[in-house]
């Protein structure tokens, strides 16, 4: 139960923090990727602000065992760049540019309504759900799948 509550206040802070930057806003993301027209840099300062929080916290937690609400951490078993990441990274590029929208903000800005928001959503949780059923299938028939490396397996890799 602990969890869960942790989880949703966690979603609710994220919610809260889409909402007030404004990156819920398509028009406001869209401007920002603008370079080439009227660039709005605003939600540079947006990240910026976002790693001054997360680096020194994802630096306190490679000193942990695990997380708290977890037997382990969840990290991918590779940490290489590889074309299946760099492919996947301007996939998303492209629709976030197009759009406006990530994930994301996506689901903040579903409170207010529009059905080019919803459409994006639905579209999203369905090719999410069959990109995880086509992993698990390959994963279940091949014999290379390996399981999420743990953070101390992960520190002793070269």
């Amino acid at each position: 139960m602990a969890r869960l509550a942790i989880a949703l206040i966690a979603g609710i802070l994220f919610g809260l923090g889409l909402t007030i930057s404004q990156m819920v806003d398509p028009a406001k993301v869209l401007g920002f990727l603008d370079l080439a027209g009227d660039w709005d840099p605003s939600l540079a300062l947006v990240m910026l602000g976002a790693l001054a929080v997360m680096a020194p916290a994802y630096a306190a937690s490679r000193r942990l065992a695990a997380p708290f609400c977890a037997d382990r951490f969840a990290l991918p078993p590779s940490a290489q760049v590889d074309r299946r990441l760099c492919v996947g990274a301007l996939l998303f590029g492209i629709g976030w540019g197009l759009v406006g929208y990530c994930p994301g903000p996506a689901l903040a800005s579903i409170g207010f309504g529009g059905s080019r928001t919803l459409l994006f959503v639905v579209a999203s949780v369905r090719d999410g759900g069959v990109r995880w059923l086509q992993s698990r299938s390959s994963a279940i028939s091949s014999s290379s799948w390996k399981r999420p490396a743990t953070l101390s397996e992960r520190r002793s890799t070269p």
